[in-house]
């Protein structure tokens, strides 16, 4: 059961993770019965410890880790490690899995009727969040790895020549002909390792739309009909299982893979990037969980022009837009994906961004020619067809 036959190729195995905690245990133990202070040591995700190669295609970490030595302000957080990671290895062992969630619920039974775990107590689930996520980095394992699974979904996707097969934990088979389900998408769940792609023709593009709204009336109006491609809804920030999804789309299918989404400064850093190379704050994961291949189709600063697109400016008062013009000028000088000379494309838009404090909506390629509702996909599949891409 859980994973025990198909872990994730960046993660640990299940027999592994046992192994590993027992002797992180063993030498907290026996620091402690020396009189010594234990020390933790933890891969730091932060953007301060992320390396970027293009030839990799994702953040990774680099050598810094995070310590955390026995003190009267630390001795909470590593005895609820210890705490939480015992009730990890128990579900490694009967095959349980579990949502943070429930985990936090779990943790909150574990302390109702004994005392002497009553300090331990979680107040509210991002404590026992933080804790899963530090024990990861520890172990510099995947939480789906520990039969952890988040409560995300993949993004609502839509094809018709796509075949999705599934092995679930009992080793049945699923198969799934997405062009049998009508208008209903599939979405996939966050394992993608279970997932075997198959195309009844060939596909000739993945295209990954931010809005999920706009996914849907794209495909209502016939484009998966009328091209051999796969459209998936990624609904803004896309969650580890979208990521996963087209990651996994682009290496079992080998289709090139596009973005379309807004014109700001929000899509290019949190949105974009995070589904190209992953986040800083998933460093241990993103091997796995983002889709390097992707490019970005627009809205490009040049499309406005060019189909007399609407747009409008940053309002100095819109707190939340200055502050993301803020980050992408940050972004410039210290994150390492927009420094690579192969993501230089990303970063003139983020200059663009910058020095014009515009910003233009991908639904704005509705307003070109507002009786023909084929407009839109007329526009993304000339683009793609010369091209005009990041």
């Amino acid at each position: 059961m859980g994973l025990r036959k198909g872990h994730l190729k960046g993660g640990k195995s299940q027999s592994q993770i046992p192994i590993i905690s027992k002797e992180l245990c063993e030498r907290l133990l026996s620091d402690l019965e020396r009189g010594k202070r234990p020390v933790l040591h933890a891969t730091k995700c932060s953007l301060d410890n992320a390396i970027y190669n293009h030839k990799v295609g994702y953040l990774t970490p680099g050598g810094k880790k995070v310590a955390t030595e026995l003190n009267v302000s630390s001795v909470k957080k590593m005895s609820r490690a210890v705490f939480m990671l015992e009730i990890l290895l128990r579900n490694i062992d009967t095959g349980a899995v579990n949502t943070k969630r429930e985990l936090y619920y779990m943790s909150k039974g574990e302390v109702k009727g004994t005392t002497m775990l009553k300090p331990l107590d979680f107040q509210d689930q991002p404590e026992s969040d933080d804790t899963i996520d530090f024990i990861c980095e520890m172990l510099e394992c995947y939480r789906e790895d520990m039969n952890c699974y988040a409560n995300d979904r993949g993004g609502q996707t839509y094809s018709q020549q796509l075949i999705v097969t599934e092995t679930l934990p009992d080793g049945e088979v699923a198969t799934i002909d997405l062009s049998r389900l009508g208008t209903s998408p599939f979405q996939p769940k966050n394992r993608p390792q279970n997932l075997k792609l198959t195309a009844k023709k060939k596909i000739d593009f993945a295209l990954v739309v931010e809005s999920e709204g706009t996914a849907n009336t794209l495909v209502a109006n016939g484009f998966t009909k009328r091209h051999n491609c796969i459209v998936i809804g990624s609904q803004g920030v896309p969650s580890n299982a979208v990521r996963g999804w087209l990651k996994l789309i682009q290496e079992q299918l080998k289709v090139p893979s596009y973005f379309f989404g807004d014109l700001d400064a929000y899509t290019m850093q949190n949105i974009y990037r995070t589904l190209k190379a992953g986040s800083a704050a998933s460093l241990i994961r993103n091997q796995d969980y983002s889709a390097p291949e992707v490019k970005f189709l627009g809205v490009l600063p040049e499309d406005i022009k060019k189909y007399d697109l609407f747009d409008y400016p940053v309002r100095e008062n819109d707190v939340q837009e200055m502050r993301s013009l803020k980050k992408a000028d940050d972004a410039l000088k210290n994150d390492p994906f927009f420094q690579d000379k192969k993501n230089k494309g990303a970063a003139e838009i983020l200059r663009w961004l910058l020095k014009n404090k515009r910003r233009c909506e991908q639904q704005a390629y509705f307003s070109v020619a507002p009786k023909d509702p084929t407009m839109p996909e007329k526009i993304i599949v000339d683009k793609i067809k010369r091209g005009e891409f990041v």
